[in-house]
């Protein structure tokens, strides 16, 4: 029970930054380099990896490395555990007008 609060704890604390869920939304494309993540971004490779490691450490990210190229695709079971831990919820916001 403990490794599940703390996985989702890390996805919460993942997606609570905006560069972290415009990569997340990118990857529901399908797969990409991470260079080719880190192309709209205003920031060094060096800051979109941190963010990558991030999410790879909330289990939202898998990494594939194939020859130099690191190769970033969604996971999304977190995602579905972050639902399942808001779906209680949904009735108090469905209520509001």
């Amino acid at each position: 029970m403990v490794e599940h609060i703390e996985a989702l704890d890390r996805a919460f604390s993942a997606l609570g930054d905006a560069t972290r869920r415009a990569i997340l939304r990118r990857l529901t494309e399908g797969s990409a380099t991470v260079t080719e993540l880190a192309d709209p971004f205003e920031m060094s490779l060096n800051a979109v990896s941190k963010h990558i490691r991030v999410l790879e450490r909330a289990g939202l990210l898998k990494r594939e490395v194939r020859g130099r190229e690191h190769w970033c695709s969604l996971n999304p079971l977190p995602l579905s555990q972050v639902t399942d831990w808001t779906e209680p919820y949904r009735v108090l916001w469905e209520r509001l007008p």
